[in-house]
Order: C-alpha cells, then structure tokens, then sequence
C-alpha cells in the first residue's frame, strides 16, 4: 500500500493507499473544513442557547431542542449514509453532506420560530452526519498507510480547535449581531469548502450491492430511538414514555438485525465487532467519549454555579482542555504510526481519570491557575487517546469496509457523549447541590473502564489492512 504516481489525477479511483503530496494537501483541506462546520456549530450553539431561546421567547426546556436535535439527526443517520457512501463513493457522500448542510445553514439563519429553527436544526445535522459519518474513511483513502496516524491526528487537531475557538466565537457574535449569524457565518465558509471537495476529493472504488431502504429506515428510528430514550430517562420522565420508546428502540433493532443478517457488508456492521481489536476500539470510545460528555456539560456549572465565574470566564476556562488535545493529538498520531494503540489509549485514558480525579478535589477557593492545569491535564490524556483509537478501529477493519468502520467511528462518539451529556442530567436530578461532582466522578469511572479496554487490545490480535 504505497503513495501514488507523482501525475496521478486526485478524481481517479484511489488504489494503492494514498494521493501525491500536493493533491492530498487539497483534499485534506476541503475535509478539515467539512469537519469544521460541523464541530464548530456544535459548540456555537450550545454557547448561544440561552440568547437564542431569549429571543425566540421559548423556556430553557424547550430550547434544548435546538441542540438535541442536532445531535439525534446525526446518530440516526449516520450508520445509512455510511453504507451509502461504500455504494455511491464517500467523495459524492461527503459533498452531498456539505451542499446540505449549507443550505440548512441558511434555513437556521432565516428561522422564525423555534419550531422553524428545530426542523432546519435536523436537516443539518443530517448533513453533518454525512459529513462526520465519512471523513476517516476519506483520510484512509488519502493518505498512505504510513502516514494514516498522522492524518487522524490532524484531523483530531480540527476538531479540537473548533471546539475550543467555539464558545469564544459564539460570544463575539452575540455581541455584536443577533443569533442568526451564528448559521449565516457558514455560508461562505460552506460554499468554498464545496468548491474545493469537488475539485480534490478522490474517486475511491464502490460496493456492487445496493442500499437496502427499509434497512436504513430501521437504523434511522432504532438509533434516534435510543437517543430519545437516554435523554428522556436522564431528565426522569414518565415511566411510561421510557418504556414506550426502549421498547420501540429494541423492537428497531430487531427487526434491523434480522433484514441485514447475512449480508456480506451490513448496515450495521455486526460483523466487524467480531474482531476483538475493532469491537474493543469502539467499547474505548464509547467510554471516553462519555467521560467527556460528563466533564464537558457539568463544568461549565461549576465554574458559574460554584466557584462563581461569569460566562466569558467559563469559556476560557475551558479552553485548556481543548487547545491541549490540538497539542497532543498530531503527536499521538504520529506514534500510534510506530506503537502500539493499546498502551497510547490506555495511557491517555488513565490520564484523563487523573485529570477528572484533581478537578473534584479542587480547592474550594481555586486560582485560575488552578483550574486550567488541571484541564490542561484532562486534554493532554484525551488527545492522547483519540488519534490512536481512531486508527484502531479503521485498520481492524477491511478495506472494502471502509465506510462502515468510519461510521462506528462516529456512531461511537456521539453515543458517548449523548449518554455522558444525559447522566449530568441524572446526577442534577439526584442532587442539585452536589451535581457536578457526582458527574465528574462517574466520568472518573468511564475513564478508568476506557483504559482498562484499551489496555485490554494488547492480548488480542490486531488485523492490519
């Protein structure tokens, strides 16, 4: 699997493993940028809600919508267009998925209500998944085998600075327009990363089967079924509800098992997770994200709530976490190309508890200094996971299952921060007054559960592409 031929033209069909320098250089760009977008209006507008739901006149409880909907619309269609994207090729994938998450930018910034706001907010998300679902299995396409830990450490590197230029954006933008430039601000950026992906991104060889609908319809409603399940019973709705949409999700699932059950490339790649390196990988993430998910809702009322900051200060605060994962994660790349992922994931993980561990027994009275090398801590052990993970799952996966591993990849985070996300909730629900610890300390647990996966791949054979 070696680069290819100095002259190649980057539209040919990828064979050998990797573009030419300077045709992969384009490429990487046009999928940072998608990557970008759709981090960046994560964190945008979970800054913004409060000033969104004020001008909107709609109660905090309703505005959440805003942003789970965003979330459900990934999940729930994630998994689909990444077995789209093997039949169709993930370049056409990806382009669709920033046409439409464009043009749902749009929708957003001319949004009148919030109803109108929600459904524009879910044809977004459903762009950002095409988008999310797909891009590692683009870098595997662009880079050489070599070079592929590299590549997702860069790609680690984007959406770490998103998420830490976020909130700091999103406050800028407030204050000096209203909330609809928060979505406007895309559509430059969206319309030339569209320019460039149809102009860099590589042909990559397609699947012979075809897309099986009523399959992607049960993935859809087994999946956003799921979410809805764990957000409603985080917020302790009626029993009734929970049990009515578990029952819906596992009845999905069900009937999603069985209509893809001996197909050679399912929709949901059951098969994959029979590779102990792969369904291991995924379980790491699963509990990383989680911890994340944990740390990164609660935080925020803590340093408000508890040590009384105000809200710019809280963004800053937070950023050492995010800048430090930029830091570590072309680094963890680079040695998760020469180490093994195991021990990288399972030292960065165990650094994560540490760093989660000194945040609870912080001083009543913390100094700023305080609070940010502890952070500084957290995003260290995280950085150091992602990028090795990453490829842990996608080179335990065949090549011709691309899509399908790239899909996990997302599937896995989202899920873990959903979940981390709705138990902050569940330990407000338990205390009010001592919320935020029993959130760090659960994140404490999943970090150590990551680590201890993580170090579990070491004594199980790892397939290699």
């Amino acid at each position: 699997m070696g680069g290819q031929r100095a002259d190649a033209n980057p539209n040919e069909v990828v064979t050998d493993g990797g573009l030419p320098p300077a045709a992969r250089n384009r490429a990487v760009l046009a999928v940072a940028m998608g990557v970008s977008m759709s981090s960046l209006d994560t964190a945008i507008a979970n800054t913004a809600l409060p000033a969104m739901a004020a001008q909107l006149m709609a109660t905090p409880a309703d505005s959440v919508w805003i942003v789970n909907i965003y979330q459900l619309a990934m999940v729930a269609t994630l998994l689909p267009f990444a077995a789209l994207a093997e039949i169709v090729s993930y370049r056409r994938i990806f382009i669709f998925g920033l046409i439409l998450f464009t043009v749902a930018s749009a929708a957003c910034a001319m949004a009148w209500s919030l109803p109108s706001l929600v459904i524009a907010r879910f044809f977004q998300g459903v762009g950002a998944a095409a988008v999310m679902g797909i891009n590692t299995a683009l870098l595997r396409e662009i880079y050489p085998r070599h070079m592929l830990g590299r590549g997702l450490g860069t790609n680690a590197l984007v959406v770490a600075v998103s998420f830490a230029v976020g909130p700091t954006l999103a406050s800028t933008i407030l204050t000096l327009w209203s909330w609809p430039w928060l979505f406007a601000i895309n559509l430059p950026f969206g319309a030339l990363a569209i320019y460039l992906a149809c102009k860099a991104l590589p042909q990559t060889a397609r699947a012979g089967h075809k897309l099986d609908a009523l399959t992607a319809f049960y993935s859809f409603c087994a999946f956003g079924l799921l979410i809805l399940t764990i957000g409603e019973g985080a917020h302790l709705s009626s029993v009734r509800t929970v049990l009515l949409e578990a029952c819906g999700a596992l009845i999905f699932f069900v009937l999603l098992l069985r209509r893809q059950a001996g197909h050679h490339a399912p929709m949901l790649p059951v098969d994959l997770f029979r590779l102990p390196q792969f369904s291991l990988s995924a379980l790491t993430a699963v509990f990383t994200f989680a911890a994340q998910g944990l740390a990164f809702v609660s935080l925020p009322f803590y340093f408000e709530a508890v040590l009384g900051r105000s809200a710019v200060e809280t963004g800053f605060l937070l950023t050492p976490w995010a800048v430090l994962v930029g830091v570590m994660a072309p680094i963890a790349g680079r040695l998760s190309d020469r180490y093994p992922v195991g021990i990288l994931g399972g030292v960065g993980t165990a650094v994560l508890a540490s760093g989660l561990m000194l945040m609870i027994f912080m001083p009543a009275h913390a100094s700023t200094f305080d609070i940010c090398w502890r952070m500084a801590v957290c995003g260290i052990g995280f950085g150091f996971f992602q990028a090795p993970n990453l490829r842990a799952i996608l080179s335990s996966a065949p090549p011709s299952r691309g899509g399908g591993a790239s899909g996990v990849v997302a599937t896995s985070r989202l899920i873990g921060q959903a979940s981390g996300a709705a138990l902050v909730a569940f330990c407000f629900t338990i205390s009010a007054r001592h919320g935020e610890t029993l959130a760090l300390s659960l994140g404490v647990a999943f970090a150590a559960a990551a680590s201890v996966t993580s170090f579990a791949r070491m004594f199980v054979p790892a397939k290699v592409d």
